[in-house]
């Protein structure tokens, strides 16, 4: 569908990356993954057409379309929410708008049996059967389901989209991508702003989605939910593994594990030839020996392990003092704001030690509900803190008061206590500041990088009580774990709102739920919570199921094993054996033929020129061997399956 030929993007200190060439193709679920800075959100803004490389070709079908969301979005619209997706899709807006001047014209009009009048028949008659193909009598309805599965609340789509917040403007965004159906959607971050019900309605869409998509994401369990090959950007080059994130891990651990020993190797071996070349420089009948070396040396691709491995790093929050048997108790708590009221009732008593997920839909009070038990906020009810209850609190705007005339490794200096002090570069390298970064000053530092020095600094912090209002946003995946492990020592008690379900798996023992205006407490974990939510969502998923399961006292009319057979049933099932047998054999002997012809065609699709009449029959011929290959393994699966079911 798109292909990479060997492109480049050249700043003024240097090559961000270079003569790299790839090929997306329709139904690819690809995650882009790379440390910060290393070009993702650029290769991204190539393939959309955004930016044009330095150097090399991106060549794409010409009718292809390509749905790009962005991180820095900027809507300025006083259309309501629906409206701007309604409008979004020009075709069918321009087929729509011509239906009603027809159908206005007829109403009016009396000339039934003029030829003017039976071709504006003939005419509304073309244009609905159009509409009727681009699923116009459908667009409605999908655009409110859309909306509803990012979050939208059904009051709110009337609604002026200049009222709502920067997030919630990238769902609209977003959503307007989803419905128009695009070839291929590319994604920055697409969690960010996602609260965790919506980011399983994003992955149950993606999933069925016919097109490609590309994502970068920082959320592990929403790449591995999602894709199935991941692209790294690493040391200016681009590697192609055909896994999702978790297990790409693993084999790129390995891979770098066997490039450390060869890198071992070759610098043993370089020392050795450099020893040889002074040795016999000097030397009349040894001088072109030397000379041989030296130009051996010159030829040598040094080899370059991008290692950012933070398995060594281990830290912990510091524990102030001991707290009493309850930290925190919450008797008739709630908080309106003029006459929407977000909660009440809240009678809650916040053990030593809990460690407590705050969930719950954008807008249901997550935010306020930490602010009233921190006293930010006043409201019903009362809050009273705990014996020797000493509470660090970290806001989502906790980067503002931050100093911006110390630099980084001064602002957590200053807040270190006790060993760790000797290991703040190691602290402040997990969360990305490494090298010179540490001597910059926080006030040239990005919005991200303040609130991860914020965070930094929290970590640092003696206390026995957190309170985090989503403290993984602007964090990598590494950063996340770091954070994980440090919250999973901790010996305190602590409340986090999040939204990334890998981070709070295996994190948490509550979770609370603000739902219907008040607190909810489950005791189980956060995939079975999200599992239940998603059922009450989709109701009729689970009856399906239900519907399809065997019941338990029924028995499956093939499971025989404590009945003796007949001799005609064992006549057919060596005869059904026999058949699975064949397929898997004659599946086998198909694949291999049909990958090496994708092989090559692979080969071909990299230097084709998409703009002659020869690359339509080309790309037909690809998509038809890839259909193939992909019937015969269902085929193969199918067969596989069924001695499996027999063994």
């Amino acid at each position: 569908m798109i292909n990479l030929e060997r492109i480049g993007v050249h700043l003024p200190q240097g090559y961000l990356f270079k003569d790299i060439s790839v090929q997306i193709n329709k139904g690819d679920k690809i995650g882009l993954v790379g440390k910060n800075g290393a070009g993702k959100s650029t290769m991204l803004k190539l393939i959309s057409g955004v930016n044009s490389p330095s150097e090399g070709k991106i060549h794409k079908p010409k009718d292809a379309t390509i749905g790009y969301l962005t991180q820095d979005i900027r809507i300025d619209t006083t259309q309501s929410v629906f409206e701007y997706l309604n409008t979004s899709n020009p075709e069918l807006t321009k087929l729509n708008v011509r239906i009603e001047e027809i159908n206005n014209e007829l109403v009016t009009r009396t000339d039934y049996e003029s030829y003017s009048y039976l071709d504006l028949l003939d005419e509304l008659n073309d244009l609905n059967h159009e509409f009727s193909i681009r699923d116009g009598f459908l667009w409605e309805e999908k655009i409110t389901n859309t909306l509803k599965g990012l979050g939208f609340a059904d009051d709110e789509l009337p609604r002026s989209l200049n009222t709502f917040s920067g997030g919630w403007k990238m769902r609209a965004e977003l959503a307007k991508i989803l419905v128009n159906n695009p070839d291929i959607i590319l994604l920055d971050e697409p969690t960010n702003h996602l609260d965790i019900i919506s980011i399983s309605w994003l992955e149950n869409y993606l999933k069925t989605f016919d097109g490609a998509v590309v994502t970068i994401s920082h959320d592990r369990m929403f790449l591995d939910n999602v894709t199935k090959r991941t692209l790294e950007i690493s040391k200016g080059k681009m590697l192609d593994f055909a896994f999702a994130y978790s297990k790409y891990k693993i084999v790129r651990a390995e891979e770098l594990e066997r490039l450390a020993g060869a890198k071992k190797q070759q610098e043993k071996d370089i020392k050795h030839t450099e020893e040889l070349i002074n040795k016999f420089r000097a030397k009349k009948n040894k001088a072109a020996f030397a000379q041989s070396l030296i130009k051996k040396l010159e030829r040598t691709d040094i080899i370059e392990v991008d290692n950012d491995d933070l398995t060594g790093i281990n830290i912990n929050f510091p524990l102030s003092v001991q707290p009493g048997k309850w930290v925190m108790e919450m008797e008739n708590m709630g908080k309106s704001f003029g006459d929407k009221l977000l909660f009440n009732n809240v009678n809650l008593t916040v053990g030593r030690g809990e460690k407590i997920a705050l969930l719950g839909a954008n807008g249901t009070g997550k935010s306020t509900l930490l602010k009233r038990m921190m006293g930010k906020l006043q409201g019903e009810g009362e809050v009273k803190e705990g014996h020797n209850v000493n509470v660090t609190y970290f806001a989502q705007d906790q980067a503002e008061s931050l100093d911006v005339n110390k630099t980084v490794l001064q602002t957590v200096d200053e807040t270190a206590k006790g060993e760790i002090r000797k290991s703040l570069r190691q602290v402040l390298g997990a969360f990305l500041f490494r090298g010179e970064d540490v001597d910059k000053k926080v006030g040239v530092l990005s919005g991200g990088e303040r609130t991860r020095l914020a965070l930094c600094q929290l970590l640092l912090s003696p206390s026995n009580f957190l309170i985090l209002d989503e403290p993984t946003n602007h964090l990598d995946i590494q950063s996340k774990e770091v954070l994980k492990s440090a919250l999973q020592n901790y010996e305190g008690t602590f409340i986090v709102v999040s939204h990334d379900r890998e981070f709070l798996d295996g994190l948490t023992n509550r979770i609370w739920d603000i739902e219907n205006k008040t607190l909810k407490v489950h005791h189980f974990g956060v995939k079975d919570f999200l599992k239940r939510k998603m059922d009450l969502m989709n109701p009729n998923v689970d009856l399906k199921a239900e519907n399809k399961a065997p019941k338990k006292s029924e028995k499956k009319p093939e499971d025989k094993k404590d009945s003796v057979l007949t001799y005609e049933e064992k006549k057919e099932l060596k005869r059904k054996k026999n058949k699975f047998q064949n397929q898997v054999k004659r599946s086998e002997e198909k694949i291999e033929e049909l990958e090496a012809k994708v092989s090559k065609m692979d080969e071909l699709m990299a230097t084709l020129d998409y703009t002659t009449p020869e690359s339509t029959k080309a790309l037909e011929d690809y998509e038809k061997l890839k259909n193939d290959l992909d019937e015969q393994m269902n085929l193969w699966e199918e067969a596989t399956e069924g001695l499996l079911e027999m063994e």
